[in-house]
């Protein structure tokens, strides 16, 4: 198990129960990448205290998670693959659209997301998410892909990028 998907031991079978549900959907209807970032957005909220999924049924949130997780990689849009209007993904998990709409826009809040969030977003767009590579030098605003190697890898050691872009 990675760290971002260690949860405390009280969490532990809310945890193993939405991502549970969040696998099998995944596996049905979108790809492994939403299954993951879903799991970790999970375990991410059974880490708050007090945690919202401590409350209210699993299903709720599994469906919330990927729905947030959606959102951020726009999973509504038409050209992306895959594609599922959140709607659809809704009444796919069985979950009303206001029920599943109220819970990722508390989600959405508590863990500050919001579309592009590099933290969010699936691996295959984090090389063409602009927000990943931005960032401030001497207080201007770099596009970090732009600079030469040397600032690349200095940024990916400090945790700053994913991966030095010229070495993909």
């Amino acid at each position: 198990m990675t760290d971002k998907l260690k949860v405390p031991k009280a969490m532990q079978p809310v945890f193993e129960t939405v991502a549970g549900i969040i696998d099998e959907f995944c596996r049905k209807h979108l790809n492994e990448e939403y299954s993951q970032v879903s799991r970790e957005l999970a375990a991410a909220l059974c880490r708050k205290r007090p945690s919202p999924l401590a409350k209210g049924k699993p299903e709720q949130w599994a469906c919330a998670c990927v729905y947030v997780i959606g959102s951020a990689n726009f999973l509504h849009d038409k050209t992306q693959t895959p594609h599922l209007p959140l709607g659809k993904l809704c009444e796919l998990f069985g979950i009303g659209k206001s029920t599943a709409t109220t819970k990722a826009r508390s989600i959405e809040k508590l863990m500050g997301i919001s579309y592009l969030n590099p933290h969010w977003s699936l691996p295959s767009k984090l090389e063409d998410n602009p927000l990943v590579w931005m960032l401030t030098v001497n207080g201007f605003a770099v596009d970090i892909r732009n600079a030469p190697l040397e600032l690349q890898e200095e940024a990916f050691q400090r945790g700053l990028i994913p991966f030095v872009p010229v070495k993909k």
